[in-house]
């Protein structure tokens, strides 16, 4: 805590004892106010403008410290000065001085709580931003509620100080006027839980409601004008209509299908979009050839003297394409018509908000009316528009399952998750790998150490890492492909034969109607929290809508995006995104899940970290993969787990714990006391458990339990 915090909390504090201590409470209660009633009002018409200032101060006090008293101050208000002037003052001073508290808890407790309770008030802060206004008034409007707790909590969240005052300023005022009259009449009041009657506080209660009510026939209103000028089928032909048939597609039709909604699913090139065909299965399969060659190479850390593996790299190319169509009828057309799902072959066209134009491979169209869609087209390699890029030719990460001869001298354009796990593949299959990335490192996203590691690692297996290079065209040169990129200030000249671009994604937003109907942005969909688009029966899942572009994280949101376009407005769910792992499979493997350090660092969350290094593992050193480590933050003092980095072997298995912890609310202290097999790798997540804990050891108990067992062996 800081100087400045210190100081205004010591005052907060001197204050509070000093009412106390002073005794000043008993001039606030109903019998000693009606006693100075005569003479409070005499020395009002005598010096009112002195009375006036003097009232104002103590109410503004007494609500600024959350001082038991400030409806007796009303009652006074309305006795001294009348309703006019009464309610004039003393909705001010109440405004102001629960302003006042709201900006001291903010001040005190806002950087505290928010290191302990990062992302529950996230989520806090988000619902405050879109109907925090709204909240306030109707808690203002009910009298029965303690304002002081009010004031507290809501310097705690993210709402702005000018409209926490205004709101105030009006919410209260109806209360206001009720005690200040109250006030005037004072002789005749006899307790303050008789000044309101169960009807004026129902009057005040349903009051408060109408802002919220009115917000909701506002949306509703909003709405149904974004529909204007289209017409509504009278009936449907469907209850759902996806169009794309990825991992978002395919799971938010096979739920439809579960809740025996009637459901079409449209896919205009591969089931199983590009996870399947082009993403995380191809890029597996190929990862896990090219460690098979890197662990042949490493045979004399295994005690073997020799060894060496011969092999075609158009053969690694075919098993490639043989894991594909194994794991394909996972995802094939027939399984989900048996699942009761409409599959047809062909391209959508949203044409209205409840129509799909369907065009279908064997050249009939057709066009089905239905009540909700959902938007699951995937996302494609961003190509950056650089000069000469289309004259040298590039391969992308949906396009270099294609290749059957490797490639000498390989330039990888990007260091991102795909760029490096390319990189390293093609590196071990026995390419010259380049990788060129503008930033200062690789894997921006991860913490420098992370970086740096499989930085090393890359460098090690021969991949000439160039960071902070440019791209600025490429030229072709005496028939040399030439990558030219600028470098502190100077030209660089990079040779290749190919070239792989890996600078991420952009959704696939041409082609569908998005574009007509005002719900394209500019890389992916535009939707809201319930992942509705500015249609409120059209919605987006999947990489096309982000933030996260996973495989895991596309069927995820079908969950949601299902069940809002299937039972809205009965039921929503807003899309959690609270516990999102992932992983990056180069070697070391790489997975997170919540907050690193530089995160935590830059929203400015407090965190402790726990860490455990992986070569001192049994397993891991049995294995020849005593590399890596386990990082742990947490609460400050709590085992309250608020993000994990692994990395070594199997990282993106090890991570599984930590995500279920987080999700659950599991905490260190109990993954220390769950048994993990030995030896296995997972022992390493009860170990940095137990290094959090023997951080947290109790020392001044453990020194009394010590002289209690010196006393049990017969010392002194």
């Amino acid at each position: 805590m800081n100087s400045k915090k210190i100081v205004i909390l010591a005052v907060i504090v001197v204050a509070v004892v000093a009412y106390f201590q002073l005794g000043l409470g008993q001039y606030l209660n109903l019998d000693a106010l009606k006693a100075q009633q005569v003479a409070l009002g005499d020395y009002h018409r005598q010096h009112p403008w002195q009375v006036a200032g003097l009232y104002l101060l103590a109410y503004v006090a007494v609500t600024a410290l959350s001082l038991p008293g400030a409806a007796l101050m009303t009652l006074a208000g309305g006795a001294i000065f009348g309703l006019l002037w009464g309610t004039v003052i003393v909705s001010f001073a109440s405004s102001i001085g629960a302003t006042l508290a709201f900006l001291a808890a903010r001040f005190l407790l806002r950087d505290w709580v928010g290191g302990r309770f990062g992302q529950r008030l996230k989520a806090v802060d988000e619902g405050i931003r879109r109907d925090g206004a709204f909240y306030l008034f109707t808690l203002r409007l009910i009298p029965v509620f303690p304002f002081f707790l009010v004031n507290l909590l809501l310097g705690l969240t993210a709402m702005k100080a000018r409209t926490f005052y205004w709101v105030s300023q009006v919410g209260m005022l109806a209360g206001t006027v009720v005690y200040v009259n109250a006030g005037t009449q004072l002789a005749r009041v006899d307790s303050l839980a008789g000044i309101v009657s169960p009807g004026l506080l129902a009057s005040f209660a349903l009051l408060g409601l109408f802002p919220l009510l009115a917000r909701k026939i506002v949306d509703a209103v909003q709405a149904r004008q974004v529909y204007a000028g289209w017409q509504k089928p009278q009936r449907f032909d469907r209850n759902l209509v996806v169009i794309g048939a990825g991992s978002a597609g395919l799971v938010t039709s096979y739920i439809a299908a579960a809740v025996k909604a009637r459901v079409t699913l449209v896919e205009k090139h591969r089931m199983g979009g590009d996870c399947l065909n082009t993403g995380c299965v191809p890029s597996k399969a190929l990862i896990r050839s090219a460690k098979l060659l890197s662990h042949i190479a490493r045979a004399r850390e295994f005690g073997i003297a020799e060894a060496e593996a011969r092999f075609d790299f158009a053969e690694v190319m075919e098993r490639v394409q043989r894991i594909i169509r194994t794991v394909e009828p996972h995802d094939s057309v027939e399984r989900y018509r048996q699942l009761g799902v409409d599959v047809v072959e062909g391209s959508a066209r949203i044409v209205s908000p409840w129509q799909v134009e369907i065009s279908r491979h064997d050249g009939t169209t057709q066009t089905l009316s239905t009540r909700s869609i959902v938007i699951a087209t995937g996302a494609r390699p961003f190509v950056p528009p650089l000069p000469g890029i289309d004259e040298v030719g590039y391969l992308t990460s949906d396009t270099v399952w294609n290749l059957r001869q490797l490639p000498r001298r390989l330039l990888v354009l990007g260091g991102g998750p795909i760029g490096c796990e390319l990189t390293q593949t093609f590196a071990r299959l026995g390419a010259q790998v380049t990788q060129v990335e503008r930033g200062p490192r690789i894997m921006p996203r991860e913490d420098a150490e992370v970086s740096a590691m499989v930085a090393e690692r890359f460098r090690t297996e021969g991949v000439r890492l160039l960071l902070e290079h440019q791209a600025k065209e490429f030229v072709i040169e005496q028939g040399e492909k030439i990558l030219v990129a600028e470098h502190a200030g100077s030209v660089v000249r990079i040779p290749f034969d190919g070239l792989l671009v890996a600078l991420g994604r952009i959704g696939n937003l041409s082609g569908y109607g998005l574009e007509e109907l005002g719900i394209a942005g500019e890389r992916t969909v535009a939707i809201n929290e319930f992942l509705q688009t500015r249609y409120p029966n059209i919605y987006a899942a999947g990489d096309v809508a982000g933030p996260f572009q996973f495989t895991h994280t596309a069927a995820h949101q079908a969950w949601y995006a299902s069940v809002n376009a299937l039972f809205a407005p009965f039921r929503k769910f807003r899309a959690d995104y609270s516990v999102i792992p992932w992983s990056t499979f180069v070697e070391p493997e790489v997975a997170r899940v919540g907050l690193n350090e530089q995160e935590a660092r830059e929203r400015g969350i407090a965190c402790e970290v726990a860490r455990y290094d992986i070569d001192d593992l049994d397993r891991a050193i049995a294995d020849g993969e005593a590399h890596g480590f386990i990082k742990v933050l947490t609460v400050p003092g709590k085992d309250r787990i608020l993000g994990v980095t692994i990395v070594g072997e199997h990282a993106g298995d090890l991570i599984a714990e930590y995500v279920l912890a987080m999700k659950q609310g599991i905490g260190l202290n109990r993954i220390l006391g769950t048994i993990h097999i030995y030896p296995t790798l997972a022992e390493a997540n009860k170990y940095v458990a137990g290094v959090w804990k023997k951080a947290h050891a109790p020392a001044g108990l453990l020194r009394w339990v010590e002289r209690w067992h010196s006393w049990r062996r017969g010392g002194g």
